[in-house]
């Protein structure tokens, strides 16, 4: 198989990475959904403009959401980008839109339907565009680490915080326990007001983005952390080590970030020397603490756009946001490469391609609603309450 090189950021994809963003099939693995009608072919010449005829037919009753993360044939229709978060409070600031069209994964579309009114319907191009760091804890599983932790004695003392990228019954399970969600850009917030409620945190599902805030932000130590794993009875720990614990971290992590290593880091300084290395803190632990710079996708855009002429950047996080920061800076002589020499494709939002944005644009101009993301009552109930504790952060 012959691959195809990037070569302003230095990565060459793989071809685990050729087959997840569509350049290859294996149609026994994939797993799609079928679109009820035609989906467009990929090599429909007049996708472009059939995206552009159906927006406009539409006008004012569909908004389209583009997280930083999507290809840029999807990311160009986009009214507004963003994170998760973000994109569903701006979602909920556009009443007049009928249509959410959210161009990301499922547990984001979720929160759009969490944050919206009733009137409005939030559509997901691919419902198979999930994210397996959601899929990681399931109301199920969260239920008996609840359990576990009753037995330990320790679950009055436990506060929940659940990161934003988590399904809507997690969030709701939040909510429940008095607990409330953070995103990467507030999480030492969520943290703090938590530990003014009780003594523990359960935080879900993202065990790197717990660690790293704890340890990193607030100075607590590695020995203050536990992992608790879904797949071990008793979550893997003992009563002790569930007493003696102030943060119980998840075992989750995202497939994108948890692939960079303190390798990826030493390699890329030996290469590019004065290179400032910004990473996401969804990253392993050690890969922050060797790290120049961390934060969320907005802080680190807003790093590069206040960064000097000629700098020199190494940036961990999705691929697709690090080539489009590398085009967009490049005129002005801000050298931008990808931290990890591997592709790292987020293969899950590179599903919602053009064909399916194609699709779902049509289907609602010709008054066919599809895809629709619904949070039932009772959950949205809960998880909103979740929601609005974090908004209610100092």
């Amino acid at each position: 198989m012959t691959t195809a090189q990037t070569p302003e950021l230095d990565v060459q994809p793989t071809p685990l990475a050729l087959l997840l963003l569509g350049r290859d099939a294996d149609p026994k693995s994939e797993r799609g959904v079928e679109c009820p009608g035609d989906l467009p072919s990929p090599s429909d010449p007049d996708l472009v403009e059939r995206a552009r005829a159906a927006k406009a037919k539409l006008g004012d009753k569909v908004f389209v959401l583009g997280h930083h993360y999507q290809r840029d044939e999807v990311i160009q229709f986009a009214d507004v980008t963003g994170d998760s978060f973000k994109l569903a409070r701006d979602a909920a600031a556009r009443p007049e839109a009928e249509y959410i069209v959210f161009c990301g994964v499922h547990f984001m579309a979720e929160s759009a339907d969490i944050l919206t009114s009733d009137d409005q319907k939030v559509v997901l191009p691919d419902l198979a565009a999930g994210c397996s760091m959601a899929d990681m804890a399931t109301a199920e599983q969260v239920a008996e680490c609840w359990d576990v932790l009753t037995e330990a004695g320790v679950a009055e003392q436990v506060v929940p915080v659940s990161y934003m990228n988590s399904s809507a019954d997690i969030k709701a399970f939040t909510g429940k326990h008095g607990g409330t969600i953070c995103t990467s850009s507030n999480a030492q917030r969520a943290l703090e007001w938590a530990f003014e409620q009780g003594e523990k945190v359960l935080f879900l599902p993202d065990q790197h983005l717990g660690r790293n805030t704890a340890v990193r932000d607030m100075g607590m130590s590695l020995e203050d952390c536990v992992v608790y794993n879904p797949h071990k009875p008793g979550g893997g720990l003992t009563a002790d080590q569930l007493r003696a614990a102030k943060m119980i971290l998840w075992r989750g992590h995202c497939s994108v970030h948890g692939r960079f290593s303190l390798d990826s880091v030493n390699d890329v300084r030996e290469r590019i020397p004065g290179v400032n290395v910004l990473v996401h803190p969804e990253c392993r632990h050690e890969v922050v603490a060797a790290a120049d710079y961390v934060g969320s996708t907005e802080y680190i855009i807003k790093a590069l756009e206040a960064a000097p002429a000629g700098s020199k950047w190494a940036i961990g996080t999705e691929l697709n946001l690090v080539r489009r920061l590398a085009n967009r800076f490049a005129p002005e002589g801000k050298e931008i490469v990808f931290l990890d020499k591997t592709v790292c494709f987020c293969s899950t939002m590179n599903r919602i391609d053009l064909p399916h944005l194609v699709w779902a644009l049509e289907s609602l101009a010709e008054g066919n609603l599809v895809n629709r993301i619904e949070v039932d009552q009772e959950t949205e109930a809960f998880a909103k309450l979740a929601l609005e504790r974090m908004l209610a952060l100092p």
